[in-house]
């Protein structure tokens, strides 16, 4: 098989797909591996590292999909990378297509196999691939909301933890997944008075049983959110259905009751953020204001640390690649049911049923398409 990986476009994206180690692990296991020129700079991994472990340079994208079956990327492919796609290729990447009707059913037509990251799903109901990513956004967003909290970038000119004799900031996660729980864990270390938000009665007495005591878990409804968001300085969005559009917790009228200079981070920008005022940003541009609100929503945050977060993707990328290059794709999917759970387009069929459910088109299961070996 022939595995391409193309340099990522998106506005500031520096991640690459795969490592050079992953190269040498996919060409060890009898695939070519096509390595766009300066794939990989953004995260460190220059052309040599690359041709040392075998890969082959090519020097743009439309060689990289011409010459290659499995393409591999980071974030959902931009208009000039579809135009590009034909039956022949298989695309595994980022898709988050309940965010996006024209990217869904321009995806469809061009008639490739697209397996999306944060749609493989085990038997448990966890997102591996999605893990490492979320961690890394649950942390950046305490980060980025502390930034933006100080009075240059328009904040109350809070410090988020305080200092003694001085109140810690007040910071409210919607969402009690991974991503919501790193975010606690970060702003409950920098000292911020913490409360987080579900509706999982269970996932709220485990995160009461092992987080710090300056976290306070709170039943997520519309009236909790509302007398929580009154107090707020900081509030992170983190709320995933997975495949869906995210449901908006917030909405703008509910902007009124919190105080000028409050600061938004909605981590669930990526499927169509969970606040109604939410709309995608960029790290060149990242905020906007609302009703005197400060709202950061870049919709690749991961990508403003490429190094760390190229190594946690390919990490738990690779398993799943390497079967795909071994088996081939359609056994591959046949033989591992949380890779089948990631294919939302197969022969121009719809194969997720959130992705289908949101735009309203035909879904078909997976399964009556691939042949699953019993």
């Amino acid at each position: 098989m022939i595995v391409g990986v193309p340099k990522e476009i998106k506005d500031n994206e520096k991640r690459v797909s795969l490592t050079p180690s992953g190269a040498r692990d996919l060409i060890r296991s009898g695939a070519k591996v096509n390595i766009e020129k300066n794939a990989g700079l953004g995260s460190g991994f220059s052309d040599s590292l690359y041709l040392d472990a075998g890969a082959s340079i090519l020097g743009n994208a439309n060689k990289v999909f011409e010459s290659s079956e499995l393409i591999l990327k980071v974030k959902e492919p931009q208009p000039s990378e579809v135009k590009m796609l034909n039956d022949s290729h298989t695309l595994f990447t980022f898709f988050h297509f309940a965010a996006d009707e024209s990217l869904t059913k321009s995806c469809q037509e061009s008639g490739a196999t697209c397996i999306a990251y944060e749609t493989v799903q085990n038997l448990d109901g966890s997102l591996p691939i999605l893990i490492p990513m979320s961690e890394v956004a649950g942390r950046m967003a305490v980060q980025n909301g502390a930034k933006c909290l100080e009075g240059n970038m328009g904040g109350k000119g809070k410090l988020l933890g305080g200092v003694p004799g001085v109140s810690p900031s007040k910071v409210t996660i919607l969402g009690g997944g991974i991503v919501g729980t790193n975010a606690a864990k970060m702003a409950a270390g920098l000292g911020a008075d913490v409360s987080i938000l579900d509706i999982n009665m269970d996932r709220l007495r485990y995160l009461d049983d092992v987080m710090d005591k300056n976290i306070t878990t709170v039943y997520s409804n519309t009236h909790n959110i509302l007398s929580q968001i009154k107090k707020s300085d900081l509030i992170i969005g983190a709320v995933l259905i997975v495949g869906k559009k995210a449901p908006n917790l917030i909405t703008k009228d509910m902007l009124k009751v919190m105080s000028k200079g409050s600061v938004i981070v909605d981590v669930a920008v990526d499927q169509g953020g969970c606040v109604e005022t939410c709309k995608p940003t960029t790290h060149k541009d990242p905020t906007f204001v609302v009703d005197d609100i400060l709202h950061y929503c870049v919709s690749n945050m991961p990508g403003a640390v490429p190094h760390t977060s190229t190594l946690a993707l390919t990490n738990i990328t690779l398993p799943y690649i390497n079967s795909m290059v071994s088996l081939g794709v359609e056994k591959a999917l046949a033989a591992d049911n949380s890779l089948l759970n990631g294919l939302n387009i197969y022969k121009k069929h719809i194969t997720h049923e959130g992705v289908a459910s949101t735009f309203n088109i035909d879904y078909i299961d997976p399964s009556e398409l691939i042949q699953i070996d019993t």
